[in-house]
């Protein structure tokens, strides 16, 4: 197919693919599906080999949200039965932490719910880094935290922290659908905050929502000129008790060619696969391990994923290997005093039924189990 060959080309040279291009691999058949994966896959492979990359994820706070987040569920007005519970203490954080590292994860990202961070916040923040960074020599730690307020990216990378999360989610054209507590603007804004103040910045988006091939385009093309250097693509979790619970538009073929175009338009950056990757691509998780190269080990903010053994099995099962402590993520010419490169003290750096592919025909709200182990809980962590 001339389109792969074009996209495998300008992927191996770092060239923004065209609009229509993107939009084309949306646009690929199920009969071509696997030839867009193998496309993808060789522009994964230049770029990060056959390593994945394990982050794992702390929640710091769950629930209790003022922001009206349509696809949350720890939004305003949720009525989803998940963990609440108010900031763990730096040392109940740094323990959660150990068992994802423990698991293999090399990166752990602390998220707390909120519109964003008071000064005192960023304080137990801080001091919770220090803490997982005082136990765990090299490790990555990631804030997510809200909206930004000035200085306090700066605290942060003080404090240890190597990236700062905030991501998209969809795009500026239909943001004021899913949110109406902020704008889109204040997320680039904080994007931009990170950048300024040395962190690595991670942005990324959420498929599923009822969003068009032209939403996915332009929320991916907007990423690119961020130049974050991850993107988490989340698969929505249609929580019940949230506004977006009837929202089961993705099929396993629908993530995948999500994944492929997050790759040719992002070539050379750690793209992730997120939130729902076990509720939508189910038996086809592996496939996308040769567009990704990073995903989130065991469960997530308020949902039970895989367990963690699992996750390993299947990466090793796929022909990939976990990535090392000591191995650098991303490619020489990004992770120069960037993220992966620690040796050097340097911080890490609606949708119709045609556009998203037949709906299942019978929803499987059984694929979709709330967390109640781990952080905030008397239980073992699944790492």
């Amino acid at each position: 197919m001339d389109l792969l060959n074009t996209l495998v080309d300008k992927g191996l040279r770092r060239e923004t693919p065209t609009r229509g291009e993107a939009l084309a691999v949306l646009a690929t058949s199920d009969d071509d599906l696997l030839d867009v994966v193998a496309a993808a896959g060789k522009v994964r492979r230049h770029w990060f080999g056959r390593r994945v990359k394990l982050n794992y994820l702390v929640n710091l706070k769950s629930g209790l949200c003022p922001e009206d987040c349509s696809y949350c569920s720890q939004r305003l007005g949720s009525k989803a039965d998940i963990l609440k519970y108010t900031w763990l203490k730096p040392e109940q954080a740094s323990q959660a932490a150990a068992a994802g590292l423990a698991g293999g994860a090399k990166r752990v990202c602390l998220v707390a719910s909120g519109r964003g961070p008071t000064d005192r916040d960023v304080d137990r923040v801080s001091d919770t880094i220090k803490a997982i960074k005082e136990r765990h020599e090299g490790v990555e730690v990631c804030a997510c935290l809200g909206l930004l307020s000035d200085g306090q990216a700066e605290r942060l990378r003080e404090a240890g922290a190597d990236a700062y999360n905030h991501n998209l989610n969809t795009s500026e054209s239909t943001y004021g659908d899913i949110t109406s507590t902020h704008t889109y603007a204040d997320r680039v804004n904080t994007v931009r905050k990170a950048h300024a103040a040395g962190l690595s910045a991670c942005s990324g988006l959420i498929a599923g929502m009822g969003e068009s091939d032209e939403d996915l385009a332009d929320v991916v093309f907007s990423l690119r000129e961020l130049d974050p250097d991850s993107v988490p693509v989340n698969f929505l979790i249609p929580f019940e008790g949230t506004p977006l619970a009837k929202e089961w538009n993705l099929t396993p073929q629908r993530c995948l060619r999500i994944l492929a175009m997050v790759r040719f338009v992002c070539p050379d950056v750690e793209v992730r696969i997120a939130g729902g990757r076990e509720v939508h691509l189910r038996t086809m998780q592996p496939l996308a391990l040769h567009l990704a190269n990073s995903i989130f080990l065991g469960d997530y903010l308020t949902s039970e994923g895989q367990a963690g053994k699992a996750d390993l099995e299947m990466i090793a099962d796929a022909g990939f290997e976990v990535e090392g402590a000591g191995e650098v993520t991303l490619p020489g010419h990004r992770a120069v005093g960037g993220c992966g490169s620690h040796e050097g003290a340097a911080v890490c750096g609606p949708a119709t039924a045609e556009s998203c592919g037949s709906a299942p025909e019978e929803p499987r709200t059984d694929l979709v189990a709330v967390r109640r182990r781990g952080a905030g809980t008397d239980l073992a962590p699944n790492a």
